[in-house]
């Protein structure tokens, strides 16, 4: 099993059911092929540094994931298929990324925060 953070853009007429019902749609088919999600962060609607399909805006998500290398493929076809996909980005992670995410969400100092003065 491979670490993978995926970033998607939503498009900004969702709503926020609708939304919700997206990301348990692809939580559960990584799931289905044998992943696990390690954790999702929804951003929500958020401003574009350029405008995609003449939209100023769009729903951000971020989920980090374990899944066999072979998975990646079936997942970015079905990303690709979906109308409601702006964008997507699937990162694979090292041992170090994994272990600073979780230090971020646990709450731990990972030596880059700003520091207020």
């Amino acid at each position: 099993m491979n670490n993978y953070e995926l970033m998607v853009i939503f498009t900004p007429v969702l709503s926020d059911d609708e939304f919700k019902a997206v990301q348990k749609k692809y939580a559960d088919f990584i799931i289905e092929q044998e992943g696990s999600i390690v954790h999702s962060n929804p951003w929500g609607l958020k401003s574009l540094a350029y405008p995609i399909q003449k939209k100023t805006t769009g729903i951000y998500w971020v989920l980090e994931y374990s899944a066999p290398s072979s998975f990646n493929e079936k997942l970015k076809i079905q990303l690709l298929r979906d109308e409601q996909v702006l964008r997507h980005m699937i990162t694979a992670l090292d041992k170090y990324a994994v272990e600073y995410n979780a230090k971020k969400r646990s709450g731990v100092p990972t030596g880059i925060e700003k520091v207020e003065g």
